[in-house]
């Protein structure tokens, strides 16, 4: 199934693409050359579609105080750091790079309300490179668990990404699992979390949006 965000640019790529492959055929003719020119053409339609593929995704049972991966991809950097906009203080980040290839759709991690979110305009560094997270642009999202924990999300565009979609609007509730937005070819999706979280992933470890546990919360585990 197509996803929302990509019912326009799939529209748009069918059209233009079509229109271009009638065009050649109708000024040199249908030969083997202008169908191996048309092929190309609907495979670069294949791919358009398939990136902005929204798939059935079934969210995992989690336990309290478990953090689910907010996107599909790869575990780049793990890492101890201030960080001043939401969390005021040292917290653990966790990175995950989105290739071109991976589904683009973005999830809560944990259930609770949005206290905080902001859009920052700035660059388009890869989506791997450590200042990113900072200068490229990206959206920020502080979520506050129902027993007063804050977790601190960001989507981050990458050197191809160029617009990025959110859809959380503070004040609402959230839940686990339920869809926070799409980045549009290639970006990163940072989680920051209160120290003495327990981190469940290493770097280079693959992991599915709504199905892979990344992190667990101390607070809320020893509570519970």
């Amino acid at each position: 199934m197509i996803h929302k965000e990509g019912r326009i640019p799939v529209v748009m790529t069918f059209m233009v693409l079509g229109a271009l492959a009638v065009l050649v055929m109708l000024i040199f003719g249908i030969n083997l050359p202008t169908l191996f020119f048309a092929a190309v053409l609907l495979v670069l339609f294949c791919l358009t579609a398939y990136f902005f593929r929204n798939p059935n995704r079934r969210v995992k049972q989690v336990q309290k105080g478990e953090i689910l991966s907010v996107a599909d991809g790869e575990v780049v950097e793990i890492s101890e750091e201030e960080e001043s906009e939401f969390m005021a203080g040292r917290c653990i980040r966790i990175s995950v790079f989105m290739s071109i290839y991976s589904v683009h759709v973005n999830y809560f991690p944990i259930s609770g309300a949005v206290v905080y979110n902001k859009y920052h305009p700035g660059k388009y560094l890869v989506a791997w490179h450590p200042k990113s997270s900072e200068k490229n642009e990206h959206t920020s999202v502080g979520i506050r668990t129902e027993d007063g924990t804050d977790i601190f999300v960001r989507q981050i565009a990458g050197f191809v990404a160029r617009r990025i979609v959110c859809y959380a609007k503070e004040g609402g509730s959230v839940y686990a699992g339920q869809q926070l937005g799409f980045i549009k070819f290639g970006s990163r999706a940072d989680v920051f979390l209160p120290l003495g979280s327990e981190v469940l992933v290493k770097e280079g470890d693959k992991v599915r949006a709504c199905q892979s546990v990344i992190a667990k919360l101390r607070q809320l585990t020893e509570v519970s």
